[in-house]
């Protein structure tokens, strides 16, 4: 209930806010690959604890295309509207954060950040490579773009994530 408050408001500012300004550069938008070691969540903080890198996950279920639709009339059931707004539809049945470690060397690819401090000057480049202390900076800022408002597809290898991808929203 919380989190479905939550899209919602992000949708409403994201509305409010003029994406004039955001061009597509690389290509076109690809869905992100999954995989049974990739899971979808939005993120909170990553910290340093006992000498681990600790990230916060609130894990999602993430579809896309005629999957986002089909679970968007299962869940909505609204007669008027059969398919999901902007081809996905995000479903968080269970709203607990874990904390899970997070490789030295992860990999962190973006989409749609604030590069200049300015975030008119925003714009996509698809699967931007950071480096895991930018991307922690990114995530303690607070600003007109937050990039904890955005899922992140994350890879795992024995439990510890190894691979962070920004999944752009529009």
């Amino acid at each position: 209930m919380v989190n479905k408050m939550l899209i919602s408001l992000v949708a409403v500012l994201f509305g409010m806010m003029s994406f004039g300004f955001i061009s597509a550069n690389d290509g076109d938008y690809t869905p992100v690959p999954q995989s049974p070691d990739t899971r979808v969540a939005y993120l909170g903080q990553i910290v340093q604890e006992n000498g681990s890198l600790m990230l916060d996950a609130d894990f999602i279920e993430w579809y896309e295309g005629e999957a986002a639709d089909r679970v968007f009339r299962e869940q909505e059931q609204d007669p008027e509207m059969t398919e999901a707004p902007d081809g996905y539809y995000i479903v968080n049945p269970d709203n607990t954060i874990e904390k899970l470690p997070v490789a030295a060397d992860a990999k962190v690819f973006m989409q749609l950040y604030n590069r200049t401090g300015d975030p008119a000057e925003a714009d996509i480049r698809w699967n931007e490579q950071i480096s895991l202390d930018k991307f922690r900076a990114l995530l303690a800022e607070d600003g007109e773009l937050d990039i904890k408002q955005f899922p992140y597809h994350l890879t795992m290898e024995n439990g510890v994530i190894t691979k962070i991808v920004q999944q752009y929203v529009p």
